[in-house]
């Protein structure tokens, strides 16, 4: 592929790729495309294909079938010259014991053919890397930040990320957040892997869903939003009638305890609040939709069943 239409060309897609590891299947006929620039969820639970995937188009794998390009190339045929312009953090993420977190970085740097001390420096900076004690010693969160410092330390064209924020604390997440973000707004691209619906909803323009190895569905994230259903928990000053709540659109379930009244709701809350502000109000507390209710929702799905 030439220079031009290479830069012209998706930074992920994949055709019919597939991955069975004998008669287990991994991955199943995965038809994908993500735009450069794109913040892309990948959403699924634990075995549903989403580690395989990854793998795969980084060819750390060979596929059963199918293909895949990333960055315009080829996954098989250019995998060294993806791998230059590809950072990957795992969600198995190994790192030399006896190394402190300066050496292990620096050795990483030498790998590439070095970086850009002053880019490097911001990165441990802002995630405020531990680097002088050796990795052994280091907590779950102290290491899972040397690993989205060398993912990122390079500069790449696409980041691709296997649940990132795993073992890190809620500032730190913000941080990694933001930067994705920011990496986004460069035109670089972000494929990001994650169980954590809210940290995804923040970031990402679309999300694929996995079920059993098969793509079953890529939305907006708007689209996801409106499909996912929120607990909203309000406690009154005294009891309330539910039903003018049943009659708010987005509200698929109202029941009341005493003061308490709890809903289940799609969408936004504008309406409800405005309702629940025509009595006293103690308390309210909405719980973040649930991601395995967004997975049951696609998952009765039959596949083949067109959405």
């Amino acid at each position: 592929m030439s220079e031009t239409a290479a830069a012209g060309a998706p930074a992920i897609q994949t055709f019919q790729l597939t991955k069975a590891y004998g008669r287990v299947r991994g991955i199943e006929a995965i038809d994908l495309r993500v735009e450069r620039g794109e913040v892309f969820g990948f959403l699924g639970p634990n075995g549903a294909g989403k580690t395989t995937t990854i793998r795969t188009l980084l060819d750390l794998q060979r596929p059963t079938s199918g293909r895949a390009t990333l960055l315009g190339m080829d996954s098989r045929r250019d995998s060294v010259a993806i791998k230059r312009r590809v950072g990957y953090l795992t969600g198995e993420l190994a790192l030399y014991e006896r190394l402190t977190g300066r050496e292990h970085l620096a050795w990483l740097a030498r790998l590439r053919g070095g970086i850009d001390p002053g880019a490097l420096g911001a990165l441990t900076e802002r995630f405020g890397v531990e680097l002088d004690r050796p990795i052994r010693d280091l907590s779950k969160g102290n290491r899972q930040k040397i690993g989205l410092v060398q993912a990122l330390m390079h500069e790449p064209d696409l980041l691709m990320f296997d649940e990132p924020t795993s073992g890190l604390d809620p500032l730190v997440q913000d941080e990694f957040l933001r930067l994705v973000q920011e990496i986004a707004a460069s035109g670089r691209t972000v494929f990001l892997s994650s169980h954590d619906l809210d940290e995804v909803q923040r970031v990402a323009d679309r999300v694929g869903i996995v079920r059993d190895g098969r793509l079953v569905a890529v939305e907006s994230v708007e689209t996801l939003r409106r499909r996912a259903v929120r607990h909203v928990e309000i406690t009154f000053a005294r009891p309330v009638d539910p039903g003018a709540f049943c009659r708010l659109d987005g509200v698929v379930d109202a029941t009341a305890h005493g003061p308490v009244v709890k809903l289940s709701v799609h969408g936004r809350l504008d309406a409800i609040v405005k309702e629940a502000a025509r009595h006293p109000v103690v308390d309210l507390l909405s719980q973040p939709a649930d991601l395995e209710e967004i997975f049951l929702a696609y998952y009765r799905q039959e596949p083949g069943e067109e959405r």
